[in-house]
């Protein structure tokens, strides 16, 4: 599928209007990465969704119509992001943790994902070994690969073993997926909400994030860009992977609530009640435990948009089971594709987290295709995707013959695309936003902080 094609079917779809594709100026050709998958497309037609969406949405707000243009080699650079920036001149600390990573096991492969010190604690128990590479892969040598792939599960802790395609289609949780890669439901009633004129996009509307990781914080990130207050909530006691914060919290307040206490719960509900999205990437049900479920905040917020991000989706025996884009790869097939296109015999990822990222801007889609929906007719909304969902999209963009012709290019290769900014963390060189609005440009109008700077209110 085109670049242009895979856009207006997530346009049409979102039932956004037609004539904003008139807007849409999309550039460059795969193979935007060394992928067998059209990567490239998929940056590409994830992020010109959002920046139309967000041009669209600022046309029913008063705006001019205004070109949109994305191109291809920037798109993909900034489903790399993470990998690219700077800190006062000095590369990011290792995301991945020494222990995660791919493992032969007594009858395939395992991947492990131990980023988070309680994750890879609780596998080292499993496996009965000590924080040594070299142990963790002589214990899992005896072990058959969906035997430890089950016990991991029944832990809480995060591995998959590796599929086919063929087979993950044929298991009960890839039958369970979703066949669409951004669900957008009404959940209550409420008036219809047109938004006031306004110089940027998404000026004035308050976005209550409450993600780690990728794919729900490059969410917010895609929201910000184009003039959202975005307003970060994590917990003090919860683990966080610090490069990622730097990367993805561009445009963001940053704050800290304790949900185990009465004061945090009570302060979170307070801004719940004044937002007009709740951004959310916990494990399905985590937050609702707590009270904030989506239709618990329609009702003390008519008019919300309830955005959630899961790994396997919300049917199916794995709906509750977490997962990374790592895992998800492992899992569905991607890693025993792509190293078959390869012609290696050793399981191979793709060559950025493309799941996380394309969800990430899906998510943000069906964020401002909701709004859309609430200015017009009014309504509370719930969106959601999962990255096993966006794995089948991306699987449904076609495969390239020559993909792994293309160069795999590096930071020198890509300076053309680097701004330069300050932030809490020092001076800050990193990917700017790929997507080119004519009449009102994409920037990020607060820097990168730290976890828990701002204050928690609006």
């Amino acid at each position: 599928m085109t670049p242009a094609g895979a856009t207006a079917a997530l346009w049409h779809r979102a039932g956004l209007p037609a004539e904003a594709l008139g807007w849409l100026q999309l550039t460059g050709a795969e193979p935007a990465l060394p992928s067998s998958f059209a990567v490239g497309t998929a940056a590409q037609a994830s992020i010109a969704a959002t920046a139309l969406a967000a041009a669209s949405l600022h046309r029913q707000r008063g705006g001019p119509p205004q070109r949109v243009a994305v191109e291809m080699r920037h798109a993909a650079a900034e489903f790399r992001s993470e990998r690219l920036f700077r800190v006062d001149g000095r590369e990011a600390p290792e995301l991945w943790d020494a222990i995660a990573g791919l493992y032969p096991t007594a009858d395939g492969w395992v991947r492990l994902h131990t980023n988070f010190p309680h994750h890879r604690d609780g596998a080292l128990r499993l496996l009965g070994v000590e924080n040594d590479r070299a142990a963790v892969a002589r214990a899992l040598l005896g072990w058959q690969a969906r035997a430890f792939e089950d016990a991991a599960a029944e832990a809480g802790l995060c591995a998959a073993a590796l599929r086919s395609f063929a087979e993950w289609d044929a298991s009960p949780q890839g039958q369970a997926v979703a066949d669409r890669p951004v669900s957008i439901t009404r959940i209550g009633d409420a008036p219809p909400q047109p938004l006031p004129a306004a110089a940027r996009p998404l000026q004035g509307l308050r976005v209550l994030e409450m993600t780690r990781i990728i794919a729900g914080p490059v969410a917010g990130r895609a929201l910000a860009a184009h003039g959202a207050d975005v307003l970060l909530v994590t917990a003090p006691h919860l683990p966080a992977v610090a490069p990622l914060v730097i990367d993805t919290g561009r445009g963001k307040r940053s704050a800290q609530l304790d949900l185990r206490q009465p004061e945090g719960h009570a302060q979170l509900e307070a801004l719940a009640r004044e937002a007009d999205v709740f951004l959310q990437s916990y494990r399905p049900g985590a937050l609702a435990a707590h009270g904030f479920g989506p239709e618990r905040l329609a009702a003390l917020r008519p008019g919300i948009v309830h955005a959630s991000l899961s790994a396997y989706g919300w049917d199916g025996p794995w709906q509750g089971r977490r997962g990374f884009d790592s895992l998800v790869q492992t899992a569905s097939g991607f890693n025993r594709a792509e190293a078959e296109a390869a012609g290696d015999s050793k399981p191979r990822p793709l060559p950025a987290q493309a799941l996380d990222h394309a969800s990430g801007y899906l998510l943000a889609f069906g964020i401002l295709a909701a709004l859309h929906r609430r200015a017009a007719e009014g309504g509370s909304w719930q969106v959601r995707v999962s990255l096993a969902a966006t794995g089948r999209w991306l699987r449904g963009l076609g495969r390239l013959e020559q993909g792994f012709s293309a160069p795999d290019p590096k930071r020198e290769d890509l300076l053309d695309l680097l701004e330069e900014t300050d932030s809490g963390f020092g001076r800050l060189s990193a990917v700017r936003h790929a997507a080119r609005l004519e009449a009102t440009p994409a920037f990020f109008a607060r820097p990168s902080v730290p976890l828990g700077t701002d204050a928690a209110q609006w």
